[in-house]
């Protein structure tokens, strides 16, 4: 039975990720000179996106066959599986960014534009299951980018598992995608939850406070030292909401709502520009667009977090 639709965005990815025959190169290969695969070029980590067929319809991301490729890869260029979709037809990401100008010259000239995945998040006229796939493709090129050289050895890596290892033949070390792991929390006291900004943020905005969780913390620990470095705030009680992968570039954020044992603030001017409690009320009216405070877009799970506190819940 398949989960329920997940309202955080860049999660509902649809996709068979394929995870026991992607092991497999002759599989892999296989995939790769299938007729139905499907590509998706990406410029700079931005993907193909194509233009609306009809005004009001949404654009399309551009899956593309290999032929529609051309030059713009060879056999040098970086190519990760993402999966299998559900008419059975493998879809891939290809770095396309050895092109100087893609959108005006080249194969992909006149097709769309690539555009940034957190501006095409914001820009809503998209499926959030076609925009799950996005994150998980830059993600993945960007990790692969990122780790041509071994850290342990310093040799170069060669790319297995269409893309979700790659293995060091120098030292024999195996290096996986990681994921860096962010609590990200909404406290509560009473009838008010605690909000906070930082310096540089469009005037009037507020929204969750988050961190990085640090090696041997759990995530109620990461919420309770990061709510107390930050503003200064005890908590007594985390409960998990849920989480979102943010390929920005590959966190998973960790959305809490955490119990705060009193509302006296003691700000951290480095982090944070300012943090103040909010009431039920007042949280309700700015997620309508009438509030004292702006407030997180729909794509941030801080805009979950607050909307859930609306709602009732902390």
């Amino acid at each position: 039975m398949p989960l329920p639709v997940n309202p955080i965005m860049f999660a509902n990815n649809p996709l068979d990720r394929a995870g026991n025959l992607r092991r497999n190169p002759e599989w892999v290969r296989a995939q790769l000179t299938d007729d139905t695969a499907l590509f998706v070029p990406m410029w700079q980590l931005s993907p193909l996106v194509l233009p609306e067929i009809t005004k009001g319809e949404g654009r399309d991301v551009g899956w593309l066959p290999r032929p529609a490729l051309a030059d713009a890869i060879d056999d040098q260029s970086l190519i990760v599986f993402l999966g299998v979709n559900r008419r059975g037809k493998p879809l891939f990401a290809a770095d396309v960014s050895r092109l100087s100008n893609p959108e005006d010259a080249g194969p992909f000239k006149g097709m769309g534009i690539f555009e940034d995945v957190r501006n095409l998040a914001a820009a809503g006229d998209m499926p959030d299951t076609e925009l799950a796939i996005l994150a998980q493709a830059k993600a993945m090129l960007d990790w692969n980018l990122r780790h041509g050289f071994c850290s342990q050895c310093g040799s170069l890596t060669h790319m297995a598992e269409a893309g979700y290892k790659r293995a060091c033949p120098n030292c024999g070390a195996e290096h996986f995608p990681r994921t860096d792991p962010v609590v990200i929390m909404l406290a509560h006291h009473d009838d008010a939850c605690l909000v906070g900004r930082q310096k540089g943020w469009p005037e009037g905005m507020f929204s969750s406070l988050a961190g990085f969780m640090e090696p041997g913390e759990t995530i109620e620990e990461a919420v309770a030292r990061e709510m107390q470095e930050e503003a200064g705030i005890d908590i007594t009680s985390v409960r998990y909401l849920g989480t979102q992968p943010w390929p920005f570039p590959a966190s998973m954020m960790i959305g809490c709502l955490a119990e705060a044992s009193g509302r006296d603030i003691t700000l951290d001017d480095e982090e944070l520009e300012e943090a103040r409690w909010i009431s039920r009320e007042d949280v309700r009216r700015a997620m309508n667009g009438d509030g004292p405070i702006g407030v997180p877009p729909r794509m941030a799970i801080a805009h979950q977090l607050m909307r859930a506190f609306a709602d009732g819940e902390g």
